[in-house]
């Protein structure tokens, strides 16, 4: 009997999940299928107790509703740490498991672009579920952090919260040419700059230096215009892809125990957005 999995969230239209798990579920053999389901966060509860019921392998979670559904689910120890997660499970009857895979997919982006962050100087931008998931990994691994955030009590209270493992501290977005001038990297872990909205940016190249190196964790387009500002600053620019994929490919790790081919995810989300 073929399995559904799914990504929750609104909006949706814009996931590329439903091609990059489908396309490894077919190189696999898996008798599986991934959709995309709009689910807004007043119904969030109903959805996940449903999809249980119904005997979904599992889901994704994406924005706005990551540190919501921490409320519904059994949290894993570090999602519950991070206060948000992005991969639901349930293969276990009596209770709805939580994790989340974002930091990780950020780890092995840089990683991939042989970007190290141990002892390095990091600015995240943003202080939702994604920039939670990556500051806690990011600060496990040694970086030190600056949140900023346009709302300033939430940057401050996230960089307390990643204070119980690591350095960090939290101010609001501004003087940004100062802040980001004594930063090795900068992450915008916002949506500013997603398609549609593609001509957006927090960040522009005057305020940048040539040695700094930019991750925007958007991946569509694959080049946004903090990533042009970036190559116009002379900075190291990373796209949000291999993010995606990495994140893709821990949840689908904990939901049928098997890695995923990489590249094939990648492929795959490479044509959608060709196309």
């Amino acid at each position: 009997m073929k399995k559904v999995f799914g990504v929750f969230g609104d909006p949706v239209e814009h996931s590329l999940s439903p091609v990059m798990h489908n396309a490894a579920f077919s190189e696999l053999g898996m008798d599986n299928v991934y959709h995309a389901f709009r689910i807004r966060k007043d119904s969030l509860k109903e959805a996940l107790i449903g999809a249980g019921a119904m005997g979904f392998g599992g889901v994704n979670i994406t924005v706005p509703l990551k540190q919501e559904a921490l409320k519904i689910v059994t949290a894993d120890p570090l999602a519950a740490r991070i206060g948000a997660i992005n991969t639901v499970d349930f293969e276990d009857k009596n209770k709805i498991w939580g994790y989340n895979t974002d930091g990780l997919g950020a780890k092995h982006a840089l990683s991939d672009a042989g970007v190290d962050i141990d002892g390095r100087k990091i600015m995240v931008l943003g202080a939702g579920g994604a920039a939670r998931a990556i500051s806690f990994q990011f600060a496990n691994d040694g970086a030190e952090l600056i949140i900023a955030n346009r709302t300033e009590n939430k940057a401050i209270e996230l960089a307390e919260d990643v204070r119980s493992i690591g350095d960090a501290r939290g101010t609001r977005i501004s003087n940004l040419k100062e802040l980001i001038a004594d930063s090795d990297i900068l992450i915008n872990t916002t949506t500013v700059g997603m398609h549609p909205y593609t001509d957006n940016t927090i960040v522009t190249g005057d305020q940048m230096h040539p040695e700094l190196v930019v991750f925007d964790i958007v991946y569509n387009p694959l080049e946004t215009r903090l990533l042009k500002e970036a190559k116009s600053a002379g900075a190291t620019s990373i796209n949000g892809l291999m993010m995606f994929v990495y994140q893709g490919a821990e949840a689908f790790k904990i939901w049928t125990g098997v890695y995923p081919p990489i590249e094939t995810m990648k492929n795959a989300v490479m044509e959608e957005l060709k196309g």
